[in-house]
């Protein structure tokens, strides 16, 4: 048997930030981040929202997870190379009305110093 490849350190903080986001974990996701961490939300297309700093990445995590209840990312894969990691996800929820739906999307991260410093993010549809 084959041992599994050595992790690289941009893959392990990514990570331990998506499983405090499935987590609700605000804090343990803001321990992911540099002070100057940059943020680019999917809404409004076609662009998004960018965030910049770590209390603008925090509003928007914080309104985010007091709005999205159910939401749940799931992880396909992920990869690195260098400070760059990207993650394929499948974001599922339930709406106010009890229906559920789901988007698939890739972020797309860049990581210095051992935390998040860009977080890029883009979806199907």
């Amino acid at each position: 048997m084959t041992p599994d490849p050595p992790r690289s350190d941009a893959i392990d903080v990514v990570q331990r930030f998506h499983q405090a986001l499935n987590a609700r974990d605000l804090e343990g996701m803001l321990a992911c981040l540099t002070d100057d961490s940059v943020f680019e939300n999917t809404h409004p297309a076609p662009d998004g929202t960018r965030y910049e700093g770590r209390m603008a990445v925090r509003s928007f995590w914080e309104g985010f997870l007091e709005g999205s209840t159910a939401a749940r990312f799931e992880a396909q894969e992920v990869f690195a190379a260098g400070d760059r990691c990207v993650m394929r996800w499948v974001y599922t929820w339930v709406d106010a009305w009890g229906a559920e739906g789901h988007i698939r999307g890739v972020d797309v991260y860049r990581v210095r110093g051992g935390l998040i410093a860009e977080k890029l993010s883009y979806v199907k549809g």
